[in-house]
């Protein structure tokens, strides 16, 4: 039977019903409602575009898993130890790895402003060029000093780099946030993975040309990054909180609306920018942090989520994997450099892969969920840790067994981290701040995660020196706290728009209002039903 084409003015109806409809509706209500109207095609010609521009950004996370992989096991190699009178223990260990820090947390007082006023691509760029200034620098050392200015010009340019996940989050596609923004950290095991490979190459080498091919190269990714950026579009709310709201519709209507002008997805993100974004916020004064403390509301979004779980990252134990696997590899007895080398680059390939498996799954599961299994299983896996290796000392360094099970739980300790800290560290971070605290308020993240960095790096090797195995009994009690805090203040940000998270933090208590599916959700797509069953009548 052949369909009766319908009547001009019932078309207009129907578009009139869902203009109507999506005009009452907010945030993920009005969301949920546009992919019923207008699904993504997420193998568009724009799509596919906005998939490369994310996978280029994604290599500011791939510079600093490079550094940790490159100074976690440079230390080792005989020739970089003769050349710096460096070794994998002791306090020496702890400034090369501490000073990475300090220039990050020197970086604080410029992340704001460069992205806020110039925006985010121009920060992302001088960025670049102070890494790679700070790689020249390092592998031009004849002495420790110069070899340390460079590590603080790396952190320097690191610091300023974390702007990055705020493009990211802010250029995805309002329906893929999380899952590109989450696979931005999972890239730091790309470059953690590359600089294992290089330095296993170098291994060999009995000449300073073993640690200075693994550095020189550290300067690829950020030139890469350098040269590409400035062909790709401006952050759409940077744009239009600085009176460029046709440049930003632009930009949306490109990359969100697939060039329709009228997508759906245009107007809800341009409505919500008219709503929300201040034009003349803190966000255009360089020297104004007030937004990030002016309220309870702000002060639980900085303080308790965005601050509290990349701070708390650095805590769990990963980091001494990462930077000092020679040394945690002692307490299991495996010494030889050839072996160092052949762990990290199967911890490099297993963690990326959790990485990536917990970034795409998190939008299925929520933060809270992930976060809270993460801690309990790493704490378990802490338990395992100090176990085998207190066995493997008792014995005399003569269980094998010991040995070899202490290997499989510094791999799950990789593994787990991976899986849920790693794509969440940069993203919830973004997801809690508003636009006016996001620039500063990354700067006051780096900084307070540097800052505890900072203790971490510089305490570990001492205490792995002093103390050995008995060092994992911290990071077996830091676990387990964390996740009892999570549960308690840890606030969901799966399924919400960026501008919806306003309303969340304002309310009594955020963590229980982030959990409550609003019934509008479901009269919403219920109303978008019978709208579809009236344009198929």
């Amino acid at each position: 039977m052949e369909k009766h084409a319908q009547p001009a003015g019932h078309v207009e109806d129907t578009h009139v019903v869902q203009a109507e409809l999506l005009h009452s509706l907010r945030g993920v209500a009005a969301m949920e409602v546009a992919q019923r109207l207008e699904p993504v095609n997420t193998r568009s010609k724009r799509m596919l575009q906005l998939y490369a521009i994310c996978g280029v950004m994604f290599l500011a996370a791939s510079m600093l898993g490079y550094d940790a992989s490159l100074m976690g096991t440079m230390l080792d190699f005989p020739a970089f130890q003769s050349q710096f009178d460096a070794s994998i223990l002791g306090a020496k260990a702890g400034l090369l790895t501490t000073m990475f820090s300090i220039g990050s947390v020197c970086a604080l007082p410029f992340v704001g402003p460069l992205g806020d006023t110039w925006g985010r691509r121009v920060g992302i760029c001088i960025a670049c060029v102070v890494v790679i200034v700070g790689t020249i620098i390092q592998a031009t050392s004849k002495a420790l000093p110069q070899y340390l200015a460079g590590r603080f010009f790396l952190g320097f340019g690191s610091g300023v780099a974390s702007i990055a996940p705020a493009y990211i989050v802010e250029i995805a596609h309002p329906t893929l946030r999380g899952v590109l923004g989450g696979l931005f950290n999972c890239f730091y095991y790309v470059g953690y993975f590359l600089a294992a490979v290089v330095l296993r190459g170098c291994v060999d080498y009995a000449s300073s040309t073993s640690w200075l091919v693994p550095t020189c190269l550290q300067a690829a990714l950020p030139t890469i990054l350098l040269v590409s950026c400035p062909f790709f579009p401006e952050s759409p709310r940077w744009l239009f909180t600085h009176g460029r709201a046709q440049e930003c519709r632009n930009v949306i209507t490109k990359y969100h609306g697939s060039d329709d002008p009228d997508s759906i997805y245009v107007r809800l993100q341009m409505r919500e920018f008219e709503e929300e974004l201040n034009l003349d916020g803190a966000d255009k004064r360089w020297w104004d942090y007030s937004a990030l403390f002016k309220s309870r509301a702000a002060l639980y979004r900085v303080l308790l989520c965005a601050t509290a779980i990349p701070m708390f990252a650095q805590w769990s134990g990963q980091a001494s994997v990462s930077y000092f696997l020679p040394a945690v590899l002692t307490t299991s007895g495996i010494r030889t450099v050839n072996d160092v080398l052949d762990i990290n680059i199967g911890i490099a390939v297993a963690s990326g892969v959790a990485a990536i498996a917990g970034g795409s799954l998190m939008d299925r599961f929520g933060r809270r969920k992930l976060l809270i299994g993460c801690c309990a299983s790493l704490t378990l896996a802490w338990v395992g840790m100090i176990i085998c290796t207190q066995q493997f000392d008792a014995s005399g360094e003569k269980n094998i067994a010991s040995a070899h099970a202490s290997v499989f739980f510094i791999f799950l300790v990789a593994v787990v981290f991976s899986f849920a800290y790693t794509p969440l560290q940069q993203l919830y971070t973004v997801e809690c701040l508003d636009y006016e605290q996001r620039g500063k308020g990354i700067a006051f993240v780096t900084m307070m995660v540097s800052a505890a960095s900072l203790v971490n790096l510089f305490a570990t090797p001492i205490a792995l020196e002093q103390v050995a195995w008995k060092t994992y009994g911290i990071w077996i009690a830091t676990c387990s706290l964390q996740a009892v805090f999570y549960y308690f203040f840890m606030v969901e940000t799966r399924g919400r728009t960026l501008e919806e998270m306003n309303f969340i933090f304002q309310q009594k208590n955020p963590r229980a209002a982030s959990l409550v599916y609003k019934e509008s959700v479901e009269e919403a797509v219920n109303m978008t039903k019978e709208v579809a069953q009236k344009e198929t009548a």
